[in-house]
């Protein structure tokens, strides 16, 4: 049997990136979830799936979390936190989102590859994620055997669910727990 040369070459690269996440920054992005009164989740595209899968497991975890463009996600107020998943950190409808939270008195924190970019110089915590995407003017920071931003989106996911173990411990659920929440209607 052949073996999958490529996908040892993914996964040597996600290792690499995982290496430069810095554990200071899920835990500070961890903080601002815990101390939110309610959490809103914002991506675009690819990260915008990512972005959808963390707010239902920040759910599952018991929290009152929102994904921005949803019919039933209400107003951002003071207290709140909105969660952006961007790669370029410049992504239209996300700065406007960004402003607007921030504006409201609302928290922000991101998961980018470019913390200098607009989205990132307004947050109050950024998880930096080494990457490459064609949508920033910006110099890459990893190089991948991958195109369009495929590394940035899979640590993105990884991420997210690395905050979520996080969460679980300081929070102290459990599975059983997160899995009563789980959705019962499929």
């Amino acid at each position: 049997m052949a073996e999958a040369v490529l996908l040892k070459q993914i996964l040597g690269e996600l290792t690499r990136n995982a290496e430069q996440i810095r554990q200071e920054e899920l835990e500070g992005f961890a903080d601002q979830i815990q101390k939110a009164k309610r959490v809103f989740v914002a991506g675009a595209g690819r990260s915008g799936f990512v972005a959808r899968a963390f707010s239902n497991r920040l759910m599952h975890l018991g929290l009152t979390v929102y994904f921005v463009g949803e019919p039933t996600t209400p107003s951002i107020q003071e207290g709140d936190l909105l969660v952006i998943a961007s790669g370029s950190g410049e992504t239209g409808s996300l700065k406007v989102m960004a402003q607007k939270a921030k504006k409201q008195g609302a928290s922000l924190a991101t998961i980018t590859i470019f913390p200098q970019a607009s989205i990132g110089s307004l947050a109050d915590a950024v998880i930096a994620v080494p990457g490459s995407t064609p949508k920033s003017e910006l110099a890459d920071t990893a190089v991948s055997v991958q195109p369009m931003g495929n590394a940035f989106e899979q640590m993105l996911w990884l991420i997210c669910d690395t905050v979520v173990i996080i969460l679980m411990k300081r929070l102290g659920r459990t599975e059983e727990e997160m899995f009563a929440l789980h959705a019962n209607l499929e």
